[in-house]
């Protein structure tokens, strides 16, 4: 039986057939692997059942369990040894527009002392934290996860257990998706309208990629004064940044002998 409390309203049915793309479980790794620094909440000791809220950098181990690297003198870390449990909100980096459609995640869990050795984990996301790494008050913290809340932008949202989240992996190409968009706006942009025209079967002037993961990619499309956005589907998935180009080429080919026909 579903949770009521696990539901929110979603976009408004289709009639066009649906696109595959990745899971929010997959979406909340690849956001978290992207993120950098997040807001982190604590329970407040200076005002019992106050949160109190810090501007925390990350690094996410192997199973995308946020790390921390922080002073025994700070507020978070008093709160923490009193009461592990937080949470950290993680937001799109490097968005622009209207912030409430770009993704974010809070992620839920206790934060503990890290046990094993991740210090290069850490260091190797944050290289300008080797200057105050072994000062004696800063240590490792994880955050073990209890669960994940996920919102990708309007009308995609929903809670991901902490099972799904840490079995589902970034997407292979979110290091390179702007490279990936950049160059395919500057130099392809009319081998996409081609593509819209074929693979969304619609009508369209222009064609702009706005995201690409491994099962497809999101285009905004403008025919005379219209204006709105679609999803095309890759015909396989793409795990490397080499297979994404060979089969945007292929589709490229496939869209120009259709419109020659």
């Amino acid at each position: 039986m579903s949770d009521p409390t696990r539901q929110h309203a979603a976009a408004p049915p289709s009639t066009r057939p649906s696109v595959p793309e990745p899971s929010l479980a997959e979406r909340a790794r690849t956001l978290v692997h992207l993120g950098r620094l997040g807001s982190l909440g604590t329970l407040a000791q200076a005002h019992p059942g106050w949160p109190f809220c810090s501007l925390m950098p990350y690094a996410p181990d192997d199973l995308g369990r946020p790390l921390f690297l922080i002073s025994s003198m700070a507020v978070h870390t008093h709160n923490l040894k009193a009461d592990s449990r937080a949470a950290l909100l993680v937001t799109q980096p490097g968005a622009s527009g209207d912030p409430l459609g770009t993704a974010r995640i809070t992620l839920m869990g206790a934060v503990t002392a890290a046990l094993d050795d991740v210090r290069e984990i850490y260091l190797h996301r944050h290289v300008n934290a080797r200057h105050w790494v072994d000062f004696g008050d800063f240590a490792f913290y994880r955050m073990e996860l209890e669960d994940v809340y996920f919102i990708g932008g309007f009308g995609v949202m929903g809670w991901v257990t902490a099972d799904q989240y840490r079995a589902a992996s970034p997407d292979p190409l979110a290091d390179a998706a702007p490279s990936i968009i950049d160059h395919v706006n500057a130099h392809h942009a009319s081998n996409l309208a081609r593509i819209a025209r074929v693979f969304a079967q619609v009508e369209v002037e222009e064609a702009t990629m706005t995201s690409v993961d491994r099962l497809g990619f999101e285009a905004r499309l403008k025919s005379g004064d219209r204006v709105y956005g679609t999803r095309i589907a890759f015909p396989r998935p793409a795990a490397t940044v080499e297979e994404c180009r060979a089969i945007f080429a292929e589709m490229a080919r496939m869209a120009s002998d259709a419109d020659r026909m």
